[in-house]
């Protein structure tokens, strides 16, 4: 039966990754197709097809009973403009969803089964219920190395691919990534600027954080833009020879981007996505070299040195089977690098070491440049030992903090907000010696203060593991926009605030310098 038309209605609401679709329960194609909430429907319009789920409405004013209203997501996927014809039909399940019910039952997927689950999640085909009970699954039913490598390339296969040997034949193309779970840490704002003042081509991609405060994009995003299409990131590249940039808006590795989604709110960041996530980013960005930074901290994401290796062993298997020259640097992870926790204090604490201010902070200047001067080290030109020295002169020097002007310039200078309005301080209840932290707890404390929605907010640390402190010391201060998030985020200060004050000699021995 032919589907009656109805006109396209942007309703202006913000779905993050997914098609929602809205039809008046009196539209006539509801009663005629009997659609329901949630139903997943196929919207057509000028040569366009898009998969999108179904949200009945019962309000004229948001969607007229001829028209058919689409989230911001479906109607840039659409592609058309306001007032435009278009039918709507019941949608067809996804190929792959077969595959996807054998992984929520537990089996093993083959390399053709992920392919077409990450094509399906690329395409938009899959609801976020869908997303997350694929989410889950994977988190259950851990997956093993050859389904992890065969997501990782269903991952890249998903996207575009950029490929730099036309402009560099075989110079190595590196790059640096943490996979985080340590506050503050943005040792890759400075690894960047260090590397490609160097000489060395680094073009950095983000995912937006997770489960943390910040992620790199993020922070980045308080002084520069970081949404650059394929395009512009490979000019800026070319222009500056880096980047620090959202891999979301260069479709490189999509259907990773839609995953973080429902990832985010679950909290879920399993072994298996992980390593597709992260090693999909640095392949599809065209990058040849990587080091790997795996903090181990009993409050880390990674909490001992066995779990550690074999991350690391899984890391390499996928990397080498890819043709990845990676590198896997394990280091200490027991407190946060930097001292602030949020974009805005992270970009401070990057700056100040760019500038080589006496006041910065020197746990994140000394990690920095131990992981620069590595991937300098893949330089065929430098000999091994050679690039911390390297590094540190470029950094003492200025070149750094020139470079790092040259690629916010280049992907657009962004004024940085004003400082958070709301502060308060939390202060240590006894004297003694800080002899552990809780990084999971600072974190969450951090994002109920608004980070990183809120870039200025978040917490600035005055003390480190180790330190003596009397009763009354400031340990922290937390910084937010708006009453309610300072509330939030104080109560749980103030029930824990993530410090440990006991005797000095508690206190346990960071894993060195660098780490291992």
């Amino acid at each position: 039966m032919q589907q009656p038309t109805l006109h396209v209605r942007r309703v202006g609401i913000d779905t993050w990754r997914e098609n929602v679709a809205y039809l008046h329960r009196d539209c006539p194609v509801v009663r005629a197709e009997g659609f329901q909430a949630l139903s997943k429907v196929t919207v057509q319009a000028n040569g366009e097809v898009i998969s999108a789920v179904l949200n009945v409405v019962d309000d004229e004013r948001i969607v007229p009973p001829c028209d058919l209203g689409l989230s911001e997501e479906a109607f840039r996927r659409l592609g058309v403009a306001e007032g435009h014809t278009a039918r709507i039909e019941h949608a067809e399940p996804p190929p792959s969803i077969a595959a996807l019910r054998r992984k929520i039952a537990g089996e093993r997927l083959g390399r053709d089964d992920l392919h077409a689950v990450m094509a399906d999640i690329a395409g938009a085909r899959y609801s976020k219920i869908e997303l997350a009970a694929f989410v889950v699954a994977t988190n259950q039913y851990e997956l093993d190395r050859d389904e992890v490598l065969h997501l990782t390339e269903a991952m890249i296969a998903a996207g575009r691919r950029i490929d730099w040997r036309a402009d560099l034949g075989h110079a190595p193309v590196v790059d640096k990534h943490c996979i985080g779970g340590i506050p503050g840490n943005r040792t890759s704002m400075l690894v960047v600027p260090i590397v490609t003042a160097h000489g060395m081509r680094c073009p950095k991609t983000s995912s937006r954080a997770i489960t943390s405060p910040a992620g790199t994009a993020d922070t980045m995003e308080v002084m520069a833009e970081v949404e650059l299409p394929m395009d512009r990131l490979q000019a800026i590249v070319r222009q500056t020879g880096g980047c620090i940039a959202w891999g979301g808006t260069a479709d490189l590795s999509p259907a990773d981007d839609i995953l973080i989604s429902v990832e985010r709110p679950l909290a879920i960041d399993s072994p298996g996505q992980m390593v597709a996530s992260i090693l999909s980013k640095k392949i599809a960005a065209g990058s040849t070299h990587l080091v790997l930074d795996i903090p181990v901290g009993a409050s880390a994401k990674v909490r001992t040195m066995p779990e550690a290796q074999r991350l690391k062993r899984l890391f390499e298997y996928v990397a080498g089977r890819l043709g990845l020259q990676l590198e896997v640097m394990v280091t200490d992870g027991q407190q946060p690098i930097g001292r602030g926790i949020g974009p805005l204090l992270e970009a401070r604490d990057v700056m100040q070491v760019l500038r080589n201010d006496p006041m910065a902070p020197q746990d994140l200047r000394q990690k920095a440049l131990w992981l620069a001067g590595r991937m300098i080290e893949f330089d065929p030109d430098v000999r091994g030992g050679e690039g911390w020295h390297l590094a540190r002169d470029i950094l003492e020097s200025g070149r750094a903090l020139a470079q790092m002007e040259a690629l916010i310039e280049a992907q657009g200078r962004r004024t940085p907000p004003a400082p958070a309005p709301l502060m308060f301080d939390v202060l240590a209840p006894t004297a003694g010696t800080l002899v552990s932290v809780d990084n999971l707890r600072l974190a969450r404390i951090a994002r109920l203060s608004g980070a990183p929605q809120v870039p200025e907010a978040g917490l600035d640390l005055a003390v480190r593991l180790g330190d003596t402190v009397q009763a009354g010391q400031l340990l922290y201060r937390l910084h937010a926009r708006f009453e309610a998030d300072l509330a939030f985020a104080r109560q749980l200060a103030e029930a824990d605030n993530g410090w440990v004050i006991g005797a000095a000699t508690s206190v346990t021995p960071p894993l060195g310098s660098g780490g291992r």
